[in-house]
């Protein structure tokens, strides 16, 4: 059963939200209120990620404001692969040093002017060491899509994301080249200043 939330509206300015934690609800008691706030408030409702995945729920004012699913990066993503310039071998060896911002969710009572793009910043900060500390090594790239029919992915452009391109449209089962859903924007951010370096590598 969802779990009532208190939704009296939280709004002002960042500096008068107070501090922010950021919680790793992985395998904790507050997992299942991060996966019922995605289930109940996010347009894609809540998916069990697949592979390596972190999950945050962001607090202020003792009350949940946010919450960032990632995972394991897809193994073929080209307008990503363009950019990187890694070769098929080094994306084999390397795609584990990329994390999929799969869900990133700010209640609807949070009226913040930039609060989204300081989380995004803040979770730029640390989630290369909360990564290596489950799973035993960095992360050096970080990706998401955004679909531009319902949203112009402001708060990643203010958080220094970059436009990579357009997905195909085409899943990955897809037998044709006909696109059978939404393109959407491919945007990615580096981790590491010798990200090619370090991803063009064949270990």
């Amino acid at each position: 059963m969802p779990r009532l939330m208190d939704s009296t509206p939280i709004e002002g300015e960042l500096r008068e939200l107070g501090p922010l934690d950021f919680q790793l609800v992985r395998r904790t008691g507050d997992e299942p209120l991060f996966n019922s706030l995605l289930e109940q408030y996010h347009y894609l409702r809540y998916e069990q990620p697949v592979g390596a995945q972190l999950k945050y729920l962001i607090w202020a004012q003792s009350r949940p404001i946010a919450c960032l699913a990632w995972s394991s990066a897809p193994r073929h993503l080209g307008a990503r692969d363009r950019y990187i310039g890694w070769s098929a071998e080094a994306r084999r060896c390397n795609v584990c040093f990329l994390a999929y911002n799969s869900r990133f969710l700010l209640l609807p009572w949070v009226r913040v002017k930039n609060l989204a793009s300081h989380v995004l910043g803040r979770i730029a900060l640390r989630i290369s060491q909360d990564w290596q500390n489950l799973y035993g090594h960095p992360l050096y790239f970080l990706e998401t899509f955004v679909d531009p029919g319902r949203f112009r992915g402001t708060c990643y452009y203010a958080a220094n994301w970059i436009r990579l391109g357009e997905t195909t449209g085409r899943g990955k089962a897809s037998n044709s080249y006909v696109p059978n859903r939404s393109i959407k924007h491919v945007l990615g951010f580096p981790l590491h200043p010798r990200f090619r370096e370090l991803l063009g590598e064949v270990r």
